[in-house]
């Protein structure tokens, strides 16, 4: 391997049926019996449910037809949030370098902890203990000497398992898999592949680099190849605190209407906030930037009085920040909007703006909107404008 690492030392553990494990863990009546998160659209299914062909992301109908045994629960979003907080806290304790992917998911580097810890599969073993005993949730663990094995370890360990991939024994694990395995390899990339007659990762080990740049593109085959030919050079990291988070939209020259402007931003401050809240941060400073058609820029920021994540209050305080620069836009025309926010805080520190133009069930709207996203993509959603929400400070 080309990491240097001597023995297997990255971790990486998913939990299994996060969203359906919860709910499980919440009523003990649902344990070992089929579970199925969401009525409309199937969100997560207990592997009783997945045995009999039940997936995310089906209809409700199909599931009923698939599994008419099934028990239907509503999702229960601030649960799940509270059990990845605590999923985390144990990730943390295992590992000085943990890695997070999603609510339920991490890498963890364990190198330098043997005379510590044990040997990673010992830690691995530990922390499935500590968090089936502690969390009640099922993981399942994968441990090797790169990123990518370590997850299609744990993806192979599935459900509730344990595997490592030792020192030497990368390609015996690797090579008869199926290119889906690799993780990134979605149904299209797969389709292209399998036309350059290639089925298995052995295969695709085999193929000329060249080959496979000319048929997926520079960096999708130079990834695959590297990856196929154990060549991974990724370190475990730990996502960076930043000072501020912000997204911005080129507008193009010409004239913009009211609407058009407003609702960019309101795709700006959906963004934004989305990150936040993926980052576990919370901020106290709105800012604003606009570029002008003649190439002139104006920043305008708003400082709340209490951190928020919110959607709804950086908005407010967005559009208002707009409906001041009117006169400058009017006069000059507009050809980017951007917003950020500054003032981070921890969301442990951060609290929900209090204003009485929102009620308490926004950070709920929030945390669903988010999660599914997450896993049905992030046009699954769009979040539309309440009645209760001001408009029209452009007027």
């Amino acid at each position: 391997m080309p990491n240097r690492r001597a023995d297997p030392s990255i971790l990486h553990a998913d939990v299994d049926s996060f969203f359906a494990s919860v709910e499980q863990r919440r009523d003990p009546a649902l344990r070992g019996r089929a579970v199925v998160v969401g009525a409309g659209v199937v969100m997560a299914a207990s592997y009783e449910a997945k045995a009999r062909g039940v997936r995310g992301g089906m209809s409700g109908d199909t599931a009923r037809r698939l599994c008419p045994e099934a028990i239907t629960v509503d999702p229960h979003f601030d649960e799940y949030t509270r059990a990845s907080r605590e999923l985390f806290e144990v990730f943390r304790r295992t590992a000085p370098t943990v890695e997070g992917l999603s609510l339920e998911e991490a890498f963890l580097d364990v190198s330098g902890l043997e005379r510590i810890s044990g040997t990673a599969e010992w830690i691995a073993a530990k922390l499935r203990r500590e968090v089936r005993d502690d969390l009640g949730l099922p993981i399942s663990v994968g441990v090797a000497r790169s990123k990518t094995l370590a997850k299609m370890a744990s993806r192979a360990a599935k459900p509730d398992g344990l595997l490592v991939v030792p020192a030497g024994g990368e390609r015996d694990f690797l090579h008869p898999l199926p290119v889906e395995a690799i993780w990134g390899v979605g149904e299209a990339t797969a389709k292209r592949i399998h036309r350059l007659g290639v089925r298995t990762v052995g295969d695709l080990a085999a193929i000329p680099e060249a080959s496979l740049i000319a048929a997926l593109g520079r960096h999708s085959g130079s990834h695959l190849h590297a990856m196929a030919n154990l060549r991974e050079h990724r370190r475990v990291r730990p996502r960076p605190r930043r000072r501020s988070i912000g997204s911005q939209s080129a507008m193009g020259r010409g004239c913009h209407s009211r609407r058009k402007i407003e609702r960019t931003l309101d795709r700006l401050v959906d963004r934004v906030t989305r990150r936040l809240r993926n980052a576990g941060r919370a901020g106290r400073t709105v800012v604003l930037r606009l570029r002008f058609g003649d190439y002139s820029s104006s920043t305008r920021s708003r400082t709340l009085p209490r951190a928020t994540d919110g959607t709804d209050p950086v908005r407010a305080a967005a559009q208002a920040l707009l409906a001041e620069a009117r006169p400058l836009i009017v006069e000059r025309g507009i050809t980017l909007v951007g917003i950020s926010i500054t003032n981070l805080d921890h969301e442990s520190a951060g609290v929900q703006l209090e204003l009485p133009l929102f009620g308490p069930k926004t950070a709920g709207l929030d945390s669903a909107i988010d999660t599914l996203r997450e896993r049905f993509g992030t046009d699954s959603v769009i979040r539309g404008t309440g009645p209760g929400v001001r408009r029209g400070f452009f007027d």
